[in-house]
């Protein structure tokens, strides 16, 4: 087995097909507090800075989009879910802010990423995609 010519640094960027572009930038930027980094309206795409990476918003109806077959739905989604490290992490303000903006809340939990065992709170945007907020490994797990 051969060793890469590189190493992994971190994710560059997610890519999610939408139907309702509007509603998908207002709950990344309003809600999750990501950035328009640019638009290509001629290929149906919106770039949005999430930290060092991007989360690209692909229009289903425009020329990147179409290539991808039909919208996903109840039946089908894009990916299992996209899990974004929230700093500082806490879980009480984190749900109020997610209630005040009306967002489907999700299961609460510890749970294994990137940096180890720490606290993760699952939460729904606009078009169903499960979207995970970790915090920081719990101290305990880091010094055992």
């Amino acid at each position: 087995m051969s060793t890469p010519p590189f190493s992994l640094r971190q994710i560059d960027h997610v890519v999610l097909r939408v139907s309702d572009e509007a509603a998908m930038v207002a709950f990344y930027c309003d809600v999750l507090g990501c950035t328009v980094e640019r638009r290509q309206d001629a290929i149906g795409l919106v770039q949005l800075r999430a930290g060092q990476s991007l989360i690209d918003l692909v229009r289903i109806d425009g020329k990147l989009g179409a290539m991808g077959g039909a919208a996903p739905g109840v039946e089908g989604r894009n990916m299992d879910h996209l899990c974004l490290r929230a700093d500082p992490f806490d879980r009480e303000a984190i749900v109020r802010h997610l209630e005040r903006h009306h967002v489907r809340i999700g299961d609460f939990g510890s749970r294994y990423g990137a940096e180890g065992e720490g606290p993760s709170q699952y939460l729904f945007d606009p078009e169903g995609n499960l979207v995970e907020l970790k915090g920081a490994p719990d101290e305990s797990e880091a010094t055992a």
